[in-house]
């Protein structure tokens, strides 16, 4: 993130401002993990904890936040909340289930599939609030466990996710922050991503999938359903696909033409608004937009706002780069070391943690390391490490990521619990058979 490195303000009771930062970092991250108190909460009281406590003012507080993630988060969801009204991706998730004419096992594959492909192009945490609801309303009319479909969508979501700039909150931190486009995500993460969603697959069928069966008569009721039913508002539809083209054309090539992801998705919502607002009364227009706007997830957006200025705090502090300084000692300066360092370490403390304030923190502790290395070319390698690390490493529990808590929360109301210690005992090791798959990826082809 962007901070201005001027002298650290006069510290409360001329406490040392390195240790001060890192206290309230540490404590901010224990309540996040620990789950007692909401995580906005704590990201907001942690920042401006730093702001009383002199660390920090108000002005670098603010320079510190990456204001293109806040708007490239906020604009998806708006355009994602329009779109889902249509009702197009439940018609896309029953014209899957009766294209395998309910078949269970086949059906395990092909939500893994829509779940991994909506969250390279939407983000993991709105997929899985779209398709979740789907997968469970499927499982119950073939009467057959959900526990295995919604392990492979926490899975398919991440790994697709890792994909693509906008598919997962830590690649959107870290293309906003080094300058990253679209493309350059699918080129250098896309194909690990897609290597590592074969593997998972093939897995989970001789896992799970072999020995799934439904009733013949579960399976009939499927196929009575119409997906076209499922389309709500055919206009908006069109209207939404129109925008969603366009939106991914602006990813793609606006980066070349000096457009960041955030302004491309903030105008997207607000052409989508205007399409969806055309010919209304002034009266329906605000409810249309009030309406657009309550379906922002705004906890998550001032999360990112708290946490940034968190990690702004120990990075003005100068902590940052004392651990970057660490590091080099540690790698001895060898780049290959240092990449397998932080491809690792992501994906273990992703596991433990949220990889979003984790990314946070690393983003300012990889540019630390720029000069050192010979430049921000030279350091490709450890961004792209970061990324496969805290993305696949998130599959690591239930807590390593957003879309996972979303998941768990889903079941839970649904009544089908999923134990965080029986969901861990297979999903860390296959994390780290993912993470081995990235290891050789790396090397391949970065040394």
């Amino acid at each position: 993130m962007v901070v201005d490195h001027a002298a650290v303000p006069e510290v409360l009771f001329g406490m040392n401002p390195m240790m001060v930062s890192t206290a309230i970092l540490i404590f901010a991250y224990a309540f996040i993990i620990s789950e007692k108190i909401n995580r906005t909460i704590i990201a907001l009281l942690g920042g401006a904890l730093m702001i009383f406590m002199g660390v920090l003012n108000q002005d670098m507080a603010i320079k510190g936040v990456d204001f293109n993630t806040i708007a490239l988060l906020t604009g998806m969801m708006v355009i994602v909340s329009i779109t889902e009204k249509t009702g197009v991706f439940q018609y896309v998730a029953i014209l899957s289930a009766k294209a395998v004419k309910a078949n269970p096992r086949a059906l395990l594959a092909v939500m893994g599939i829509i779940t991994a492909v909506f969250s390279a192009l939407l983000d993991n945490v709105t997929t899985v609030l779209l398709t979740v609801p789907i997968t469970l309303l499927l499982t119950d009319q073939l009467k057959i466990n959900p526990y295995p479909f919604l392990f492979v969508q926490i899975f398919s979501s991440n790994i697709g996710g890792t994909a693509t700039l906008i598919g997962d909150p830590p690649n959107i931190m870290i293309g906003s922050q080094v300058g990253l486009s679209f493309m350059d995500f699918v080129n250098n993460v896309g194909l690990p991503a897609l290597v590592c969603l074969i593997f998972i697959m093939v897995f989970f069928d001789f896992f799970w999938g072999r020995k799934m069966v439904a009733a013949e008569s579960a399976r009939a009721a499927i196929m009575r359903f119409v997906p076209v039913e499922a389309i709500e508002d055919k206009g908006l539809l069109i209207k939404s696909l129109l925008v969603l083209a366009l939106v991914l054309a602006g990813f793609i090539l606006g980066h070349d033409h000096g457009l960041m992801p955030g302004t491309v998705a903030l105008a997207g919502a607000a052409l989508l608004m205007l399409l969806q607002c055309a010919g209304l009364s002034a009266e329906k227009q605000s409810h249309k937009v009030h309406e657009s706007f309550q379906s922002v997830e705004w906890g998550t957006i001032f999360f990112f706002i708290g946490l940034f200025v968190l990690v702004s705090g120990v990075e003005v502090a100068g902590v940052l780069n004392l651990m970057a300084t660490k590091l080099l000692d540690i790698t001895n300066n060898d780049l290959f070391m240092a990449s397998m360092m932080v491809l690792w370490s992501s994906a273990v403390l992703s596991a433990i943690v949220d990889n979003i304030p984790f990314v946070a923190t690393m983003i300012p502790l990889i540019k630390s390391t720029t000069a050192a290395f010979g430049g921000p070319d030279a350091v490709m390698p450890l961004w792209w490490s970061l990324s496969l690390g805290a993305c696949l490493g998130g599959n690591g529990s239930l807590i390593g990521a957003s879309a996972n808590v979303m998941v768990a929360g889903f079941a839970e109301r649904a009544g089908h619990r999923i134990s965080f210690l029986k969901f861990m005992a297979l999903a860390f090791p296959l994390m780290l058979v993912t993470i081995a798959i990235s290891t050789v990826y790396v090397w391949w082809a970065f040394f």
